[in-house]
Order: structure tokens, then sequence, then C-alpha cells
């Protein structure tokens, strides 16, 4: 019963219906901002890719089928804005998470190495360093990251292993071992 009435709910969305637009807007936005906000790592930017990406869902409502997941289609089109950005903005290197713990040797080094790893990472190309960022840094499972990405899981393990096999190269050029 209750997946009829989501679907009678989708179709009242995809016919228009502000109520039911806002609806969806209310209890997706912070998961949609989480998602983008793994992918971008800017809080800012994700903010505005949010409202981008529920633009896109309100202009692209009748495309949307009422008999399939709501939040797959979501998380794609949301995926698909954060790439937009990230392959046209200036490399910007934001901090990757970073593992806490007491200061070791010369902090001035380990920053140095730091940013060397960030940079690296950064170079990467963008569809290998979203499916890196999304299953080692935020920890979704391949499956999640292959429906987002339009790709098969198999795609998915394979640009972890070539986006990992890069930037142990990188690193090792850099005189870093990884």
């Amino acid at each position: 019963m209750e997946s009829l009435l989501q679907t009678a709910f989708l179709i009242d969305f995809v016919q228009g219906d502000l109520g039911a637009f806002e609806a969806l807007f209310r209890d997706s936005q912070h998961e949609v901002y989480r998602w983008i906000a793994g992918i971008v790592r800017n809080p800012s930017v994700a903010e505005e890719l949010t409202i981008e990406t529920f633009w896109r869902v309100y202009k692209s409502r009748a495309h949307f089928d009422p008999t399939r997941s709501f939040q797959a289609w979501l998380r794609r089109i949301a995926t698909n804005v954060a790439l937009s950005y990230l392959k046209s903005a200036p490399a910007v290197h934001d901090e990757l998470t970073e593992v806490a713990g007491p200061p070791t040797q010369d902090s001035a080094v380990q920053r140095d190495t730091r940013e060397q790893i960030q940079k690296a990472f950064h170079a990467l190309p963008v569809k290998l360093r979203v499916p890196v960022l999304l299953a080692l840094v935020e920890d979704i499972p391949q499956r999640e990251i292959a429906g987002a990405l339009g790709i098969s899981e198999a795609a998915v393990k394979a640009r972890i292993f070539r986006a990992t096999h890069l930037l142990r190269k990188r690193l090792t050029q850099m005189g870093i071992t990884p």
C-alpha cells in the first residue's frame, strides 16, 4: 500500500505539482548535499550544486518514471552535476580526509608530503578520482557508486584499480613511497 501512495505522490511530482516537489526537496536535500560534498570536497560548492541538482530535477521531472526509484534518479543527477563542476572548475587542491594522530617528526616535511599527495590525487582524471573518493574516502559501496555513475560494478572496480596504480606511480616519481 505504501508503495502505491509513493507512486501516486511521484506521479503528482511528474505532473508538476509544486507541493510534491517541495516535499521531495525537503526529504532529500540533506542526503543530496552529503553526496555532492563527498565528491567535490567543498561545503560551499556543495550547497550551490545541491540547488542546481534540484533545479535540474524539477526541469526534467517529465522524464522521470514514477515506478522507478526516485532516490537513484536523484543521486544520478546529483552525480552528474558534481562531475560537471569538477570537469569545469579550476584545479583546487582541497584537503583530503586526514587521519588524526599526534604530531611526529618534522611537521613541515609532513605538510609538504601531504601537499604532494593531494597534488598527485587531484591530477587524476575526474572519472578515476570520483570512484576512488566515494569508495575509499566516503566508504560508499561499489554498487551504489556504479548506479550513481551509470557504469557497471566491474567498471567501478577497474577505475579504482587504475586510479590507485596511477597514484602510486606518480607518488613514486615524486619520491614518496606509497
